[in-house]
C-alpha cells in the first residue's frame, strides 16, 4: 500500500519510527526534502539498516553454534522481528518515494503483452 502522496510540491514521507500505540508517523515536506527531520529520518534509516545487517551476522553465528539454547534463540528471534519491522518500514518509505513510471516507459520483455 502506498501511503505517500505527492500533491504539487508537498510530499508525505513515512518516517522510520512509530508514534503512539505503534501507529505510523508521516512527515509533510517539499520536493527538496532537505529539512532537519528529513535528514534525521535518513540517518535513522541508515542506523536501522546497519543494525539489521549486524544482527543478521550475529544470528548466523548463533544458529551455527550447537550449544545455543532456547532462551538465546528466543531473544534472537525477538530482535530479528524488531529489525525486520524496521527494515520493512524503510523499504515501504523508500518505495513510496520512487518516481511512478509514466505511460511512455517501455516494459521489459517479461512484462510486454502480445
Amino acid at each position: 500500500m502506498n501511503n505517500s502522496a505527492n500533491t504539487g510540491s508537498t510530499i508525505t514521507r513515512l518516517l522510520p519510527w512509530s508514534g503512539a500505540d505503534g501507529k505510523p508517523c508521516y512527515l509533510l515536506t517539499d520536493d527538496h526534502g532537505g529539512g532537519y527531520l528529513t535528514r534525521l529520518a535518513d540517518n535513522v534509516e541508515s542506523v536501522q539498516l546497519d543494525m539489521g545487517n549486524q544482527l543478521l551476522g550475529h544470528a548466523q553465528e548463533l544458529i551455527s553454534e550447537p550449544k545455543t539454547g532456547p532462551v538465546e534463540l528466543r531473544y534472537l528471534s525477538a530482535r530479528l522481528t524488531e529489525s525486520l519491522r524496521d527494515v520493512l518500514r524503510v523499504a515501504e518509505s523508500r518505495g513510496a518515494r520512487l518516481p511512478v513510471p509514466g505511460d511512455g516507459v517501455a516494459l521489459d520483455n517479461d512484462e510486454a503483452s502480445p
